[in-house]
């Protein structure tokens, strides 16, 4: 899937859970998501996208795809 678009979705979600949470729920709100809901090439590539330096991704979105990242790597 094109990261452009991924990174757009990862945001909108991010932006769904920043309106009901703090920031740091919010990213592990978001890190949840994406991993119960996203295909895990999706997740594979959002995270090498967020270790590349994850641009265009919003602070939430960007705290997430880490925790992603850790849970891949832990």
């Amino acid at each position: 899937m094109d990261i452009e678009r991924l990174v757009i979705m990862a945001n909108d979600i991010a932006a769904f859970f920043h309106k009901s949470a703090d920031e740091g729920e919010a990213a592990r709100s978001v890190a949840t998501h994406l991993h119960r809901y996203w295909d895990p090439r999706m997740r594979k590539e959002i995270v090498a996208h967020g270790q590349s330096g994850g641009a265009g991704l919003s602070e939430i979105a960007r705290d997430a795809v880490s925790i992603l990242s850790q849970e891949q790597t832990g």
